[in-house]
């Protein structure tokens, strides 16, 4: 037995007609009365009473009725509550610099048309002040470039970024858009971020590897800040290809580093499972899906699968 059997069978009654029934179904009569013929076959009872005057419910089917009728509103009822428990809620997302300039947009976008209810919290900071954001619950998830092995978290490889030397032509000389090694860049003057970030922290065991010293003529806490340096000409930069995103400026070169220790792991770190809420676990999923989507076709630069 369907509930649209029931719905037919109720609309039957009400018009007193099969004709009639059918119509306002949107239905055509045959199929109307096949319904009804296999609903009163399951029953092995007659339900309607046929004359060339329309129709109307034997005993059996006015008893029936009044329970189908019950069983509809009591259907109509279930869906009205699904549809008012669509997914809702408040999700926090703590995003470094450079990742979000990749993220960002298109995680509101994304969120915004598969969950409109859900209300997002985007945070943009240092990874570090990011993974203290966690340890305190005041985000749910955050990418971090590293995570603390004995925090209770989740933690998914997501992606690596390489390194990029980015600066002005005639600064980076013949390495402008090819690739170059660490060996090489020893006497170019550089704009780092501190070592409080995790990416100078990357770069300085880079180079310890290649055994050279870069050649840093200033700290700049601040991606914004720091590739509007670059921009004027004053220094380059070692930055993952993200970066640019946040400068688009068509007078900067750029050269992949081709040094393997170069690279940054991003990881999708949230709280564990049983603490996070509905929305914080599908903001997870579709965090991980937009950055699969970003470096399979090639918009994030530099980015690979982890592992690939």
């Amino acid at each position: 037995m369907e509930l649209r059997q029931l719905r037919y069978f109720v609309a039957v009654v009400q018009h007193g007609s099969l004709s009639q029934a059918a119509a306002a179904l949107g239905v055509v009569p045959s199929a109307l009365s096949q319904q009804i013929s296999r609903l009163e076959g399951e029953l092995s009872t007659r339900l309607l009473q046929r004359s060339s005057s329309g129709v109307r419910p034997t005993e059996a089917g006015i008893a029936f009725q009044r329970q189908a009728q019950l069983t509809l509103r009591h259907a109509d009822d279930a869906v009205r509550a699904a549809q008012l428990a669509r997914l809702s809620g408040h999700v926090s997302v703590g995003l470094p610099p450079t990742t979000s300039a990749m993220l960002g947009l298109p995680l509101m976008q994304a969120m915004r048309e598969r969950y409109p209810q859900v209300q997002l919290h985007l945070v943009e900071s240092l990874s570090g002040h990011l993974a203290q954001m966690l340890v305190q619950r005041q985000l749910d998830l955050a990418i971090l470039f590293r995570a603390e092995p004995a925090r209770r978290w989740s933690v998914t490889p997501l992606l690596e970024e390489q390194l990029f030397v980015m600066g002005e032509p005639a600064l980076l000389g013949a390495a402008a858009g090819g690739r170059t090694r660490l060996s090489a860049l020893g006497a170019l003057p550089l704009v780092l971020p501190s070592a409080s970030h995790n990416l100078r922290t990357v770069i300085d065991s880079a180079f310890a590897r290649a055994r050279c010293q870069p050649n840093v003529v200033a700290e700049i806490d601040g991606l914004g800040l720091l590739m509007q340096a670059v921009a004027a000409g004053w220094a380059a930069t070692l930055q993952p290809g993200a970066a640019l995103a946040r400068l688009p400026d068509e007078r900067l070169a750029s050269a992949l580093i081709t040094d393997a220790q170069a690279r940054r792991p991003n990881l999708l770190v949230s709280l564990s499972d049983d603490e996070l809420s509905p929305a914080a676990l599908a903001a997870r999923v579709v965090v991980a899906e937009i950055a699969r989507d970003l470096v399979g076709s090639g918009r994030w630069p530099g980015a690979r699968p982890h592992g690939g």
